[in-house]
């Protein structure tokens, strides 16, 4: 990319326990409620006594079992060249790597495999877009140290920016922020070049479970010429997005299904949007996006036709786009 210096735009910001206030309020109502907004008492009953048992089981007695777990630990590199006419000229050649849904502590191996793949790539910037830990209620504890050893061995030039996802409580938030990584809370950070153009990342919080997310809070300091970059776990706002002029969308969420079967893909993408905006590149109002199939796993440590992923994306301007 064209060699100018970019710089990290300062602002003055909120602490976060004030920039979470929301998150917390909403965590302290799951509480009382003793289950989140979609995940309720019965389907979390389901999903650990019946679900996750009676699927290990198929697999396992189908032989497979083993295989989805080695499958798990092999992550790759997936890179994107993605082209912008609007691109600013000092931005041509940005390289973003997205990481997401790596919930660290649900496959042993993981962290170890990641740190591997993680240490051998240079980026200019690096987004973290939710879902940290493997369950979405108990305690955070095992997740911490692995999560540190990750952000360690991450590689970004000009940081390492983060979301919530909706296996989140916000005190992950504080352990992040503590290993360096900015953690964005409906708000935008600004990453301007020597030509005075600006990139915008703008992280929201959780639009699946918790639905804290702000979009206009979060684009309230953001110049109307700057290229946008949103940061949303899940893929379910690409309609506010594109009206509000964000031209790249970067989410997770899906695991692309993690299970993917030949010719038909996913049965389940886990995500109110359109099918083909649950896995892959994709372009929606002239808004381009890309869903990660993530780093980790749910429910059960295997995959099958669906890679464990971290994703590479370069920047590049053109006269016309895609």
């Amino acid at each position: 990319m064209n060699q100018r210096i970019l710089e990290l735009a300062t602002r003055e910001t909120r602490p976060l326990s004030e920039r979470l206030k929301p998150r917390i309020a909403v965590e302290e109502k799951f509480a009382r409620l003793g289950h989140t907004y979609r995940h309720g008492r019965l389907h979390r009953a389901f999903e650990n006594y019946l679900a996750r048992p009676l699927l290990k089981l198929a697999l396992q007695g189908a032989g497979l079992y083993g295989r989805g777990m080695e499958n798990a630990l092999r992550p790759v590199v997936r890179e994107l060249r993605l082209c912008f006419p609007n691109l600013p000229a000092g931005f041509d050649g940005f390289r973003i790597l997205q990481i997401s849904d790596l919930h660290i502590d649900g496959t042993d191996g993981l962290a170890e495999a990641l740190c591997c793949v993680l240490s051998t790539i240079e980026a200019d910037v690096c987004v973290l877009t939710g879902d940290y830990r493997f369950e979405d209620h108990g305690s955070c504890e095992e997740a911490y140290p692995l999560m540190r050893m990750i952000v360690s061995s991450i590689i970004a030039k000009h940081g390492i920016y983060g979301i919530l996802g909706n296996h989140d409580p916000a005190e992950i938030a504080f352990f992040l922020e503590g290993t360096g990584v900015r953690m964005l809370v409906n708000e935008s950070a600004e990453i301007r070049c020597q030509a005075n153009a600006s990139l915008a990342l703008v992280g929201v919080d959780d639009p699946f479970d918790y639905r804290c997310h702000d979009l206009p809070l979060a684009l309230e300091s953001v110049p109307g010429n700057a290229f946008k970059i949103l940061l949303a776990h899940a893929p379910e706002l690409y309609a506010e997005a594109a009206e509000s002029g964000i031209d790249l969308y970067l989410s997770g969420h899906t695991h692309a299904g993690q299970i993917r079967f030949p010719l038909i893909g996913s049965i389940h993408n886990n995500s109110n949007c359109p099918r083909a905006y649950a896995f892959g590149h994709w372009t929606h109002a002239g808004m381009q996006g890309y869903t990660t199939a993530g780093a980790g796993c749910s429910s059960l440590p295997v995959r099958f036709n669906c890679p464990p992923e971290v994703v590479l994306i370069e920047l590049r301007k053109s006269e016309s786009g895609l």
